[in-house]
This record gives structure tokens, sequence and C-alpha cells, in this order.
């Protein structure tokens, strides 16, 4: 009985242990559009999830609509050790990399053919409530524009 009952103890310690080192990042977030700085004429994810997947890597998908105003969404997956990973049904990208500044801050940067297209920095709360994905996107003629979008978790 009593080698039982340290053994549920340690089971429950590791259990709680590996939820409090779970990333402020992981879970679904929605777009607070009241909160939001868009550029004219982008687009913007109105839900973004985040998921921990086999391997240590990291899923993020997205779901909003275009400059024009149509749906779209993305996947990545990958981790966040500042390397380009794939990131797939993204007009605008085809590479995209994540690199943690601690455990609330990642800078993120896509690429297309090779080229950076967009730079930016997401940042979690400290209550872990809402982030801030403050980007910097570069059109083919080198224009840039800026966009800070605010997210709420769901």
């Amino acid at each position: 009985m009593k080698s039982k009952t340290i053994g549920l103890t340690l089971a429950l310690f590791v259990a709680l242990s590996a939820l409090s080192l779970a990333s402020p990042m992981m879970g679904t977030w929605k777009l607070n559009e009241a909160k939001s700085k868009m550029a004219a004429g982008s687009g913007k994810n109105m839900t973004v999830v985040y998921a921990e997947t086999a391997g240590g890597m990291i899923k993020i998908t997205t779901a909003g609509v275009d400059k024009d105003g149509k749906p779209s969404k993305s996947e990545w997956a990958g981790k966040f050790d500042g390397k380009d990973y794939a990131v797939s049904s993204d007009a605008t990208a085809d590479m995209r990399s994540y690199k943690q500044i601690d455990p609330n801050t990642l800078e993120l940067i896509n690429k297309k053919s090779g080229k950076v297209v967009m730079t930016g920095r997401v940042v979690i709360s400290a209550d872990g409530k809402s982030r801030t994905v403050t980007t910097t996107t570069s059109d083919s003629a080198g224009k840039q524009t800026e966009s800070t979008a605010f997210y709420d978790k769901q």
C-alpha cells in the first residue's frame, strides 16, 4: 500500500511538472480587431492555434482572410530554434522561422523564395491571457508596412 501511494504521488508530481513547463504560447488565440492596427491592404489571421506535436515540434495553424478579404489559412510545423521550416498554404511565404527569446517572446521571419518578406515579434502578456504580434512586411517593390495584432487566449 505504501509503495502504491508513493507511486501515485510521483506520477501526480510528474504530470503537474509537465503542465507547468508548457509554453505560454500553446493554445488557441483569437484576433481582437478593436485593439489591432493592421496595415492597409494586409491580410489578417483571425485565429491562431499553437499545438505541441511529436519530437518536440510545434504546429501552428492559422485561419483568417487575405488582403482581398478571401479566406486564408496556413500550417507550419517546426521548433522555436531560429531555423527555417516550410509553411504551407501561405501565398506570401514558403519558409518560416521562430526563435525563442524568452518564455513569453518569439521572433519570427517569413521568407519567399529565399528572400525575407516579413519579420516580427510575438509577445505573451505576463498573465498569459493575451498576445501582441508586431510585424514588418516588405512588398515586391521593397515598400515596408507595419501591423500590430492583438489576440485573446480562448
